[in-house]
């Protein structure tokens, strides 16, 4: 069975109760691109009111953390995302691994979490610019996937995002042969290690994707969706890339 393409938005640390309603036309509007499968994540604050707003979609947190309760202050435990709403949860976004020094193994035990909640997981990896830039961007990002990719998961709920540091938000993309180059070396790891449920597992790939390029990035080979920033903020940048899916898709 061909793997239905995932389309993402990362709201990061954006939105107010206002974004809502641009939420709800993303939604809106998605409705007649039925081959793909959209989620929004907002920040914390939003995940319960958006999840009432639009129900039956999907709706996720943009973190958790490894424990399902205990003293830790300012933290969002899994079972909370779910409580209010939430089926999805993104782990391991490099801007969590490098602002807040988050490791393999707690990208690792955050996965575990978020499943073990009964979350699909959006996991995240990717390369800085100088490794990319030394050749060694397809081994740093499969040390990744071998740290942070649990033993035991459901191949449906567990998504990987190939993110390249350098080309979040700052309009860089990599070619589209070093696209399918990394997918293809990530779907290699994964079938190596779980084999053929590899096949049910989605890659999306990260990194200012906008309207104008998601046709090509979606195109290549063993992308099966994109995990958006910036340009998912918005009905009008959003939904031409869900389009663009859609197409690829039909």
């Amino acid at each position: 069975m061909a793997r239905r393409k995932y389309v993402v938005g990362n709201w990061k640390m954006n939105g107010l109760s206002a974004s809502i309603a641009e939420a709800q036309a993303i939604f809106a509007e998605a409705q007649s691109h039925a081959s793909v499968d959209v989620a929004i994540c907002p920040p914390f604050t939003l995940v319960g009111a958006l999840a009432a707003a639009v129900p039956g979609k999907a709706i996720g947190g943009q973190d958790c953390h490894s424990a399902a309760s205990g003293a830790f202050t300012g933290s969002v435990a899994a079972p909370m995302l779910a409580d209010v709403g939430a089926t999805v949860v993104i782990v391991g976004h490099s801007e969590r691994r490098e602002a807040f020094g988050e490791s393999d193994d707690d990208v690792r035990a955050k996965a575990e979490a978020g499943l073990a909640a009964g979350l699909s997981v959006i996991l995240c990896v990717g390369e800085p610019r100088a490794i990319r830039e030394s050749g060694g961007a397809i081994g740093h990002v499969l040390a990744q996937i071998a740290g942070s990719v649990p033993d035991a998961f459901d191949p449906q709920r567990l998504a990987i995002a190939y993110e390249p540091i350098w080309a979040i938000g700052t309009g860089l993309v990599p070619t589209l042969a070093d696209v399918a180059a990394m997918h293809g070396a990530i779907r290699g790891a994964l079938t190596a290690r779980f084999g053929g449920a590899a096949q049910d597992m989605r890659i999306l790939y990260g990194g200012s994707v906008n309207g104008d390029n998601a046709a090509e990035l979606l195109g290549a080979d063993d992308v099966d969706g994109a995990l958006v920033g910036g340009a998912s903020l918005t009905a009008a940048k959003f939904v031409p890339i869900i389009a663009a899916a859609d197409a690829l898709a039909g």
